[in-house]
């Protein structure tokens, strides 16, 4: 609602007239939960998508694996083209007008975020700034956000995965920032396009039941050898 209002207070009619003389909510602070749900995708639950991402679609599989493992939002990966990627390098540029920090950068790939940009090359050769994956009926578009969606969806459905309110595209960005908690972080930063690393603390680590018992279990054995 807020951010129709405010757009009704920018926008013009015919005539040249704001549909709206101001924004009555404005300033109004939004409520805000106070244990908002942030779930982070398990790796069988990534596994199972895994599999069954064939049946979908290869550009749901690509999209699927670079999301994993590079990190990023699907709003940048889907609108990825040719000129960001240098297979020579194995790096990756995410351009700053997809990201939501408007932050520009480069970051090196793994061994199987180039195997699917592979896979998507050999779906759809391509140069310059072709998109890596095109809309299916448009070929100099990259394909959209509702698509993503209802492919993740088809996704679940065919692995058997019962819904879950915040599994999503996103939960693999949290996957992403938890799988890599032992890295410092300014290079977990960097490597996931943060420029905030309160936010990574915040919002997207969750350590797992594992880690905490190694560390439990790290913790008691420095306690008995001091013994």
């Amino acid at each position: 609602m807020l951010a129709i209002l405010n757009w009704a207070a920018r926008a013009r009619d015919e005539e040249g007239r704001l549909l709206l003389d101001s924004n009555p909510l404005r300033g109004l602070k939004a409520p805000s939960e106070k244990n908002p749900t942030r779930v982070v995708l398990t790796q069988d639950e990534y596994e199972a998508l895994l599999r069954v991402a064939p049946e979908v679609e290869w550009r749901f599989r690509v999209a699927l694996v670079l999301a994993h493992e590079t990190g990023h939002r699907i709003g940048a990966v889907r609108q990825l083209r040719w000129s960001d990627v240098d297979f020579e390098a194995r790096t990756i540029r995410w351009r700053g007008e997809h990201e939501k920090t408007g932050y520009e950068h480069r970051t090196p790939i793994t061994t199987m975020a180039l195997a699917a940009l592979s896979e998507a090359r050999r779906h759809n050769p391509g140069i310059g700034d072709a998109p890596v994956m095109p809309a299916p009926k448009d070929p100099f578009q990259c394909m959209s956000r509702s698509l993503a969606r209802d492919w993740w969806k088809r996704a679940e459905r065919r692995a058997g995965l019962h819904p879950k309110r915040g599994r999503g595209w996103h939960s693999l960005r949290r996957k992403f920032a938890s799988d890599l908690m032992d890295l410092p972080l300014k290079v977990l930063c960097e490597l996931g396009g943060w420029k905030d690393a309160q936010t990574v603390l915040r919002c997207y680590q969750r350590p797992d039941e594992r880690r905490l018992r190694k560390a439990l279990e790290a913790y008691r054995e420095v306690g008995s050898a001091s013994n």
